[in-house]
């Protein structure tokens, strides 16, 4: 099977088993719409959520699935089963024991990282107590989530791609049920969302740990920081860490920015950001996770051809699939969030601010996905600082950016900062892949950017015209405002698939083709 066909194949497995997980995650965001509306309990949790989640970007799901997925493909590639098996076993025993000494250093100073992170809830009363009380609960979700990582990253690894997919599912349905099951036992409410996530976390961890024992997995508590695969692992998370602070830095400062903002600002940004993440945790993230075992396993063949064929195939699936995505999130902001969120305590004027957000963070979609799929390449070569190194860059850009817009755009500015910033990191990445690795060809990539540009014009006059024939009314019923919405995709969608077939857009036989074998079985 050649890379194209592997990658998009993989790709719709991922794609399908995370479109369920954000599914999910979209009705997690419309149970807090529901129940909490865009205001203090929102703005609490978020903050709260934000800190123990700054680590795991660090020691979770970034850095250490960047630094494990090459070392364990390699080990699994050279050496078998076992002995990845048991450099797994090695790696997971560390990081229980690190991990928990981190979480039980994290619950003592809470209290004054909720200061560091959000200052300016301190001027509204309870605020900061609440945020504190939910931080604390939450802490441990930063060891549940590491396991969690470290069984996707194998998972993945052995090529079983649908089970990580779905794991995310659990973690939503813990938080959902915590939404209307637990939280009417606390008070206030929103502290029984942060045992939501202590649950959810557990059923991600424990849904993979299943899956890894179908595989033959057992764990075993054996820590060796002599063992070199571990020893080369973190070596490998420690720039790869580097960059990854930079970027939590810039998610610390747009926090502590929003936070002095009108209250609400901070679920604006939150809520928006979460719908900007559908299409990339449905296409962005599912093409970089079926990119990285794959670039890796090239790697460690010293394939450099192969490496560079499979992430060219990656990029052009991810404009295929971003760029209309990013015409639909910006045309269609306001009916997508008020179908979705405007219920309960989230209001019409919730939906504009949530909006005007929106569109901001989407024109940073087809980079953010890019940047998914191109910064793994460094790693599955054994360069964690290039890409560090970029991150730093681009986070210098981002808080510049945002210190610069937040007066005249406000919390709009944040978003624009966070979507150029993105911008400027994949474009560094692309310049240093080329040093590092090799040329991709730059012709088909802007021969693909280019054709599927004017497909997705086509689909932006369609989605105009439909929304012309059939304006916007805020205060129609739910029904008419899905009606309304499903004619604008479908206007959209329709109009794209059309158009791309009339180009001839190669990534679109290649799924269609994928989808009739499918349908064939």
């Amino acid at each position: 099977m050649s890379a194209p066909d592997g990658i998009a194949r993989s790709t719709t497995v991922v794609s399908s088993a995370t479109l369920a997980s954000r599914i999910f995650g979209l009705i997690r965001e419309q149970t807090f719409a529901f129940i909490f509306g865009a205001g203090f309990a929102t703005d609490a949790f978020v903050a709260a959520f934000r800190i123990p989640n700054l680590l795991r970007d660090l020691f979770a799901e970034g850095a250490l699935s960047a630094a494990f997925v090459p070392v364990f493909t390699e080990s699994l590639t050279r050496q078998g089963k076992s002995e990845a098996f048991r450099l797994a076993n090695r790696l997971t025993s560390i990081l229980i024991v690190s991990l928990a000494a981190l979480v039980l250093l994290g619950i003592i100073a809470t209290p004054g990282l909720v200061h560091l992170i959000a200052p300016g809830f301190n001027a509204v009363p309870g605020k900061a107590e609440v945020t504190t009380v939910m931080a604390r609960i939450m802490f441990p979700f930063l060891l549940l989530v590491s396991m969690a990582a470290v069984a996707m990253s194998m998972l993945n690894s052995l090529r079983r791609f649908a089970v990580p997919a779905l794991a995310p599912v659990l973690f939503n349905l813990g938080m959902i049920a915590a939404g209307y099951l637990l939280c009417p036992f606390f008070n206030p409410p929103i502290v029984g969302m942060a045992l939501g996530v202590l649950l959810g976390g557990l059923g991600q961890w424990g849904v993979q740990a299943l899956s890894l024992r179908r595989e033959g997995y057992a764990f075993r508590f054996e820590p060796a920081f002599a063992d070199p695969g571990v020893r080369r692992i973190l070596r490998l998370m420690a720039p790869a860490v580097v960059g990854l602070a930079s970027t939590q830095l810039a998610i610390f400062v747009n926090t502590q920015i929003a936070s002095v903002l009108p209250q609400g600002s901070v679920s604006y940004l939150n809520f928006s950001y979460r719908l900007m993440y559908f299409p990339l945790g449905i296409f962005g993230v599912a093409v970089a996770t079926v990119t990285l075992p794959i670039v890796s396993s090239y790697a460690a063949q010293k394939d450099t051809a192969g490496i560079l064929s499979t992430a060219a195939s990656s990029l052009k699936l991810i404009i295929f699939l971003t760029i209309p995505s990013i015409v639909c999130l910006c045309l269609a902001s306001r009916p997508m969030i008020s179908v979705l969120y405007q219920h309960g305590r989230f209001t019409a004027a919730d939906t504009e601010h949530t909006a005007r957000a929106l569109v901001f963070y989407a024109l940073g979609l087809l980079a953010y996905s890019s940047v998914r799929v191109v910064a793994p390449i460094f790693y599955a070569v054994g360069d964690t600082k290039t890409p560090a190194a970029a991150s730093v860059l681009a986070v210098a850009v981002n808080i510049a950016l945002c210190l610069a817009l937040k007066n005249p755009l406000g919390y709009r500015g944040l978003a624009l900062a966070t979507a150029i910033s993105v911008t400027v990191n994949l474009v560094l990445l692309i310049i240093l892949l080329s040093r590092r690795v090799g040329r991709l060809d730059f012709r088909d990539l802007v021969q693909a950017f280019l054709k599927v540009l004017a497909c997705s014009l086509i689909s932006a006059a369609a989605l105009l015209g439909a929304r012309a024939l059939w304006p916007w009314a805020p205060d129609a019923s739910l029904p008419a405002k899905i009606a309304n919405l499903a004619i604008l995709l479908a206007a959209a969608a329709g109009s794209y698939l059309l158009a791309a077939a009339l180009l001839k857009v190669k990534e679109l036989s290649l799924l269609f083709g994928l989808v009739r074998k499918r349908s064939r079985r």
